[in-house]
């Protein structure tokens, strides 16, 4: 494995920002302004981290909210269903990683 740096701050080009191409785990910046969603969908093959960098997110996972501050990490199933809302400017770091289980 080679080792790789990135800086969040330089991840600006899409909402849904890559930080590592190609590399597993997948690492995702996504920026959404206050108010933004992402429509509820599933990675039913990967297991998710969610740290949250700045602002305020609901992440509704299976319909229940989890309202995260910064400094807030969130861990789930992909199986399940997410719909993350900005409830102010939000910039999170996601980890999907494979699932563990081999399912």
């Amino acid at each position: 494995m080679t080792v790789e740096t990135a800086a969040l701050d330089e991840l600006t080009v899409t909402p849904r920002e890559v930080a590592f191409p190609g590399s597993e785990p997948k690492t995702v910046r996504l920026a959404l302004e206050a108010g933004e969603e992402v429509p509820a969908h599933r990675h039913p093959e990967r297991e998710i981290v969610v740290y949250l960098v700045s602002g305020r997110l609901d992440v509704r996972v299976d319909g229940e909210s989890n309202v995260l501050e910064p400094g807030d990490l969130l861990r789930f199933d992909g199986r399940d269903e997410v719909s993350p809302k900005a409830e102010a400017d939000s910039t999170a770091l996601l980890v999907l990683a494979p699932r563990s289980d081999g399912e």
